[in-house]
């Protein structure tokens, strides 16, 4: 006994032992010194520039200056000198406009790589070496009378998801600048059916705000081929570049900055804001530039010390860390500042902490109170960061300002994402009404929906409905068209143009803020392809043919987005007023849905307003409340004037079908 009590004593004294070791091989990050300046990065002036960095383990730094963004040797290599917080600087008293540099920091007597500093502004082809940029000589004419167009609440917003090259690509585009920042400032261009394509199209559409998909310096495709390959962009290299295959030279760095100003400028001209899609949860690898400046810091570990990998692609930033922290803040602010942008999207938000979260959003908003912030509030994987310090679903009413996607909605409408054979409320599944209800009411506290009844939130997560972005497909997984064809195969092209339908008339008529994937209003598809991320051109392009084909479909999605934004009633600005002016009718069927707006809601000229959603695969029967009704939205057209009175108590809801009808 004597003997075995010894060996378990051996043994626990080595397990100790080894955890020690363990624990060791992880550095203590948070004693890493801060740096509370506000100056990191390149400063240019015309007489010399400044170079400062924050490595704070380095023992010694090289800058290198070079002539050109790719190629031949250093001009000069200069030492940087040590200074407080974990600084590293340099002031060069040259003119370095428009010449190139990178870094390279000794750390454990060891040279990482030549990097970039992750605060570059401007870079050389491919992102491998950062240049002195001179800002204001990038500016587009009139850049400083740039005016954003008007936005008096969030929830008057209705946001396009669009992919910089999908939009001009196609050879019936009728875009010159094809696949670049500029094909989004041509005007008067169109398809070979005489439709107009691009800005004009979007402008037409009468949507608010334009969402960009990464459009920062991302690492898949190479800028000297930008035709070989295809990638969303949700691989980030230099975070606060445009990337360079989308502008018409990606050698020299200028011109990309000028032409993504050149764009937003065209999209405010034109009554369009502009958010951008980043994403700060993860890196392109974890050879990243911030790790050849402070190694392992801007990441999480799990407890033996590797990469944790809450997102799916290898690793999961330190959103917590002071300096990570930081970064995110000044990045986002540099991007509304010298891009004049007006939102951003935050790639899996859950990923990142609360407290991060709302700094960001205090820090933005100060400077403009209409940026508009949300994100994915789910992860792709576990953190070692607790979920109640996170920016996740269930914790968005702790977040300032901060909306957050409703997958409630999305899967209660179309079926649910684990199973793309799934149908949902408008295929005629019973079942998911609750989970669509609790998306008309945008996520937030309302006594007629059964939480019990929901698919994945059983209780309200959004303080107020500008919290919850409603919408039925995105970049990700199939398009709305496909996924309707995958779960109703066999089904008829008119029923799947009826559901595809039904499905956004559900979104533009919910409270909250709605968004809508790029093509939807011409029933795009990406020809079955789910995860279309690298995926050719000929899967991801918006086919502007199917405009002329579908148009039918166009003019209904103009008409709800136009009866939308006509009709504050559906974008209700407080918790309060759906609560006092919405109210559930009591549809006997599990596959209708009827509401009733009432009151001139939100100072709308209608007094009352009836929405009726039928997900039956039949005609149906109901009995509507009393009242002088005049028809705005059948399963055709949606018409403000009227389509036709409603003299009669029971009227006739075709299959698959949105009613809306109001009094005066």
């Amino acid at each position: 006994m004597k003997y075995l009590n010894s060996i378990l004593a051996l043994t626990f004294l080595s397990i100790v032992l080894l955890s020690f070791k363990t624990i060791k091989k992880i550095p203590q990050f948070n004693d890493y010194p801060v740096y509370t300046g506000s100056d990191l990065g390149v400063t240019f002036w015309p007489g010399k520039t400044i170079f400062k960095i924050w490595a704070p383990t380095a023992t010694a730094v090289k800058l290198r200056l070079y002539a050109a963004g790719e190629g031949g040797k250093a001009t000069q290599i200069i030492r940087l000198n040590k200074a407080g917080q974990g600084v590293w600087e340099i002031t060069v008293k040259q003119d370095l406009k428009n010449r190139y540099y990178t870094f390279q920091v000794k750390n454990n007597d060891r040279w990482l790589q030549e990097r970039p500093d992750i605060y570059a502004k401007a870079v050389g082809v491919n992102g491998k070496r950062g240049m002195v940029v001179d800002l204001r000589s990038t500016d587009p004419g009139n850049w400083a009378m740039d005016k954003k167009p008007a936005l008096k609440n969030f929830t008057d917003m209705i946001i396009y998801e669009l992919h910089i090259r999908d939009l001009s690509i196609s050879p019936n585009s009728g875009i010159q600048h094809k696949g670049q920042f500029l094909g989004l400032t041509e005007t008067g261009t169109k398809s070979p059916d005489g439709e107009s394509t691009g800005l004009d199209h979007i402008k037409s559409l009468g949507v608010t705000h334009i969402h960009l998909l990464p459009s920062f310096d991302f690492n898949s495709i190479d800028e000297t081929k930008p035709g070989e390959k295809y990638n969303w962009g949700y691989d980030p290299l230099n975070y606060n570049v445009p990337e360079g295959s989308y502008s018409t030279n990606p050698y020299d760095g200028n011109v990309r900055i000028r032409e993504f100003k050149q764009m937003v400028q065209a999209l405010h001209n034109n009554g369009l804001r502009v958010i951008l899609d980043v994403v700060y949860n993860h890196t392109s690898g974890t050879s990243s530039n911030f790790n050849q400046f402070a190694p392992g810091y801007f990441y999480r570990h799990t407890a033996k010390g590797a990469y944790s990998n809450a997102t799916g692609c290898g690793n999961e930033t330190a959103s917590e860390r002071a300096m990570m922290r930081k970064y995110m803040v000044e990045s986002v602010l540099y991007w509304a500042r010298e891009y004049h942008l007006d939102g951003f999207r935050f790639d899996l938000m859950g990923v990142h902490d609360m407290e991060t979260m709302n700094e960001i959003s205090g820090a933005l908003h100060k400077i403009d109170s209409t940026i508009f912030i949300y994100g994915e509030g789910w992860t792709a994987g576990n953190s070692p960061l607790a979920e109640d310090l996170r920016a996740v679903k269930k914790n968005a009413y702790k977040l300032d300002k901060i909306a957050v996607f409703s997958d409630e909605m999305r899967d209660g409408i179309k079926g649910g994402w684990g199973d793309v054979k799934s149908k949902g409320f408008v295929s005629g599944a019973a079942g998911n009404a609750e989970s669509v209800k609790f998306g008309i009411v945008a996520s937030t506290r309302h006594p007629q929906v059964d939480y019990d009844k929901v698919n994945y939130a059983k209780a309200p997560w959004a303080a107020q409905p500008y919290q919850t972005i409603n919408y039925v497909s995105c970049h990700d997984d199939h398009t709305l068209f496909d996924r309707l064809k995958i779960s109703n195969p066999g089904a008829p092209e008119a029923d799947l143009i009826k559901m595809d339908k039904l499905s956004n008339a559900i979104v533009l008529t919910s409270q909250g803020v709605s968004f809508l994937h790029a093509g939807a209003e011409m029933l795009r598809t990406k020809q079955g392809v789910a995860n279309s991320y690298n995926s050719p051109d000929s899967i991801n392009q918006l086919d502007w043919g199917r405009k002329a084909k579908y148009k039918a479909v166009f003019n209904y999605y103009k008409g709800l987005i136009a009866l939308r934004r006509n009709h504050p009633a559906f974008r209700m600005r407080s918790t309060q007023m759906i609560q006092r002016h919405l109210r559930f009718l009591d549809t006997k069927d599990p596959d209708i849905i009827a509401y009733q707006i009432s009151g001139y809601a939100n100072g709308d000229g209608w007094k009352n307003i009836l929405v009726i959603f039928n997900g039956n695969t039949a005609d149906k029967r109901f009995t509507i409340p009393k009242g002088n009704w005049i028809l705005a939205t059948d399963e055709h057209a949606v018409s403000e004037s009227g389509i036709r009175n409603i003299n009669t108590s029971e009227i006739v809801l075709p299959a698959t079908t949105a009613y809306i009808l109001y009094e005066k």
